[in-house]
């Protein structure tokens, strides 16, 4: 049953199923063992690119496509709540409406791009794209007047999603079940349910067309596979995932503006945990995200708490100070890529890979 769930994809490895297996649970439990907002908001970033990124992957790790417009449909998703919900107020009818604009809106530019960019090569493509999402982000921050331009854009969620709303009088295990914590199992969910969607579209046939085309564009076009149709196809599917992403951040937010989810800098994010997860592995996508997000929320107080400590030790203090975490969250980033070139999972699987042939030897 598990095995059809996840698509016949195991992890093969016990370490990289177990280190999944804890994830999933303490993602499951994370309102009752990490009490306050800043680690809850952290768990509910880590749901939210987790998504974003197995998106991403299925364009860069299973079609080998280098794409810099994604957090442009991120944003897409993420605006078509806000605007929604600002102009038709706080009801199921505005999230409904606002996602399904989303999702076509996504869909039409998803299609433009691809058909008219993915028959340059490689490093045009990027920067089509690229150019793109620049474009985008300008016109969010122009249209003041539908997007709130710089500020954003705050808005009202139905009422059983709001924090203000409590469905019972006392804390239930300590933890007040409210709307907050409604929303946050609503992404929990959505997060489950893409996630399995995904693996279900890299293990079928359509995902290996894709990923005999990042190995062999050309023999994959000799072979008969129509290569411009299954890419444009894998943008259009990773874009729509990509929507929904946004859509997931702002439903938790209850805010969006460019820097919110149109920032270059998230885009960056997301191919930095593509390369720490692994690319070409759904799974990749998970590890990276909480590896990522987790590093990228605590590691100034652990900076922070080493600053404090080496206080005595004047240079040593400096080079732990809270606002270098930058400079060692780069080199936490270029470690991994040292140590784990084909990301967490390569590594572990090539691991067990190893034990197994060696245990079969023997």
């Amino acid at each position: 049953m598990l095995t059809r769930l996840i698509s016949n994809d195991l992890p093969r490895s016990r370490i990289l199923a177990l280190i999944l297996l804890v994830i999933l649970i303490a993602l499951a439990i994370a309102p009752f063992i990490v009490p306050g907002v800043k680690a809850l908001n952290v768990a509910a970033k880590v749901l939210i690119f987790i998504v974003l990124v197995a998106s991403f992957d299925l364009l860069l790790g299973y079609t080998g496509i280098v794409s810099f417009a994604h957090t442009m449909f991120f944003g897409i998703g993420a605006y078509g709540i806000a605007i929604a919900s600002t102009r038709l107020g706080a009801s199921w009818g505005a999230l409904a409406t606002g996602l399904g604009l989303a999702l076509l809106l996504t869909l039409v530019l998803a299609l433009v791009i691809g058909l008219f960019s993915l028959r340059v090569r490689a490093i045009f493509f990027a920067m089509i794209t690229l150019a793109v999402a620049a474009a985008f982000q300008t016109l969010a921050s122009q249209m003041s007047d539908l997007t709130g331009g710089e500020d954003g854009l705050s808005f009202k969620l139905p009422a059983v999603l709001q924090p203000s709303f409590e469905f019972f009088e006392e804390p239930v295990l300590g933890v007040m079940i409210d709307g907050k914590f409604l929303s946050y199992y609503l992404l929990f969910a959505l997060t489950l349910l893409l996630l399995l969607a995904l693996l279900r579209i890299v293990n079928s046939p359509f995902g290996r067309v894709l990923q005999a085309i990042r190995e062999n564009e050309f023999r994959a076009e000799a072979l008969g596979y129509r290569v411009v149709v299954y890419r444009t196809l894998s943008s259009v599917i990773s874009a729509l995932f990509a929507c929904l992403a946004g859509a997931m951040l702002a439903v938790w937010l209850r805010y969006n503006g460019p820097d919110t989810s149109l920032s270059f800098e998230i885009m960056m994010d997301v191919l930095l945990i593509v390369v720490i997860g692994g690319m070409g592995t759904v799974y990749g996508s998970v590890i990276g995200a909480v590896l990522f997000v987790v590093a990228q929320s605590y590691l100034q107080d652990l900076l922070r708490l080493g600053h404090e400590a080496a206080a005595g030790l004047p240079a040593l203090a400096a080079l732990l100070s809270p606002d270098r975490w930058l400079l060692w969250l780069g080199l936490l980033f270029v470690l991994s890529v040292y140590y784990f070139p084909t990301g967490v999972v390569g590594r572990l699987r090539a691991a067990a890979a190893r034990s197994s042939r060696a245990g079969g030897a023997l």
